[in-house]
């Protein structure tokens, strides 16, 4: 197993969020949920993918070795991931993101590794360095922990490569040195941002550790203009022209919005906001039993949320 790369810049005492819970990518839990949790989604797909280490090393077929198809049809990608890609778009959304896998790629707070699947590989067959970077643990968090130490150990060998970790979070320090990454990409992370009133570092840390020219894609789910913005966005759903109005406070441009991740369905009124859909499908209010009598119809045919799907750069001349 090859080494993974600490990059120990800051590491906070306080406790908070890992990758497994509320403030962490594939929407797993709501904004309030404690930093120990892990849905089930997330743990199912953790154990997907190390079930399916032992023969990863094989090449997809019908797509040439390297490319990003080839990445997306991987074997070391569950059926259940796999599934997913009608509504992620997973191949569309990074070539309109204009990833160069050639480079140092940057995924802020990856959760179980969904999108790590896909980038990872993609990246080592073409020489880049893929970096995953996660939220700050407490010492005493052992769950939160081990499920880290879980993400390492799957993404630790071929055909992941030398996947490099960070971390970043409400106290820590700079993700990487600065002008020093050519693109980070993150996923329905800004609600979670919000949540724990970090959304203005989120973007300054970003904006640091781009290259001058480099690039900011992101995926988060879209609340109506016309509804009335929570600040902690509780729901898990935030104003598309909110994001671009943050991220251009910390300088980026705004290169092109994209309806790649749209869903006309989503009303985005959900009685346990974002997570009342798939692939939470959450039935009851955070901590409480799931409701058995909940009718879940007419939310599984919605299927996954509205999202907005943005493009940033770094001025070349910064």
């Amino acid at each position: 197993m090859q080494r993974l790369t600490a990059l120990l810049f800051t590491v906070s005492a306080c406790a908070v969020l890992a990758a497994c819970g509320a403030p962490t990518a594939d929407e797993e839990q709501d904004a309030s949920a404690p930093a120990a949790d892990m849905s089930a989604d997330d743990s199912a797909s953790m154990d997907e993918g190390l079930d399916g280490a032992q023969d990863m090393m094989d090449e997809a077929e019908g797509a040439e070795a390297g490319s990003l198809s080839w990445a997306l049809e991987g074997d070391w990608r569950g059926d259940d991931a796999q599934a997913r890609d009608a509504y992620r778009h997973p191949q569309e959304t990074l070539e309109f993101f204009g990833i160069d896998p050639s480079g140092r790629v940057m995924e802020i707070w990856p959760g179980g590794g969904w999108y790590t699947d896909v980038l990872a590989p993609w990246i080592n067959a073409n020489g880049g360095e893929y970096i995953a970077v996660w939220s700050d643990i407490a010492p005493d968090n052992e769950r939160a922990l081990a499920f880290r130490q879980s993400f390492e150990d799957k993404f630790g060998d071929e055909p992941f490569g030398d996947v490099t970790m960070a971390t970043f979070d409400s106290e820590t320090g700079p993700i990487a040195e600065p002008g020093s990454v050519d693109a980070i990409v993150t996923f329905r992370n800004t609600h979670s941002w919000m949540s724990r009133g970090i959304a203005e570092k989120a973007f300054s840390d970003f904006y640091d550790a781009l290259a001058p020219g480099g690039v900011l894609g992101l995926v988060q789910h879209r609340l109506p203009a016309d509804r009335v913005q929570d600040p902690r966005a509780s729901t898990g759903y935030v104003q598309q022209d909110l994001v671009v109005s943050m991220a251009e406070e910390a300088g980026f441009e705004l290169v092109e919005a994209s309806e790649i991740n749209a869903n006309p369905a989503d009303t985005a009124d959900h009685p346990f906001g974002v997570w009342t859909l798939p692939p939470v499908s959450r039935t009851s209010d955070f901590g409480e039993p799931a409701d058995p009598n909940f009718d879940r119809a007419p939310y599984d045919a919605i299927g996954e949320s509205d999202r907005m799907t943005l493009l940033f750069r770094k001025p070349a001349g910064e």
